[in-house]
């Protein structure tokens, strides 16, 4: 199994209420490639995050390998939603990892 752990921190031109609204976009887009790619074993977008985070948005999702992970980056649907995400934020921190089981 593979951990794909990806933050973004939005622009700095959007208000609190546009930020709001961009993550949940953002959080629907992506828990929707769940049913359209396969080979995705989980995947949550975490919007509401504590005021001691750097970044505003999470996704947290597990693949069932790394050829699985390659096929959900270069998968149509993950890049159109890729472009959105990068017309809103300002970065993007990613962190890549085998985990041995689901539990851990």
């Amino acid at each position: 199994m593979i951990r794909h752990i990806v933050a973004w921190h939005f622009k700095d031109n959007f208000t609190d209420e546009e930020k709001t609204s961009l993550g949940q976009k953002i959080k629907e887009e992506l828990e929707a490639l769940k049913s359209v790619i396969p080979g995705i074993v989980s995947l949550e977008v975490i919007t509401e995050l504590l005021d001691t985070s750097t970044h505003d948005v999470v996704l947290c999702s597990l693949h069932e390998d790394e050829e699985a992970l390659k096929a959900y980056q270069t998968h149509p649907e993950h890049i159109r939603v890729g472009g959105f995400i990068k017309s809103v934020t300002a970065n993007r921190v990613c962190v890549d990892f085998k985990q041995k089981s689901v539990g851990q």
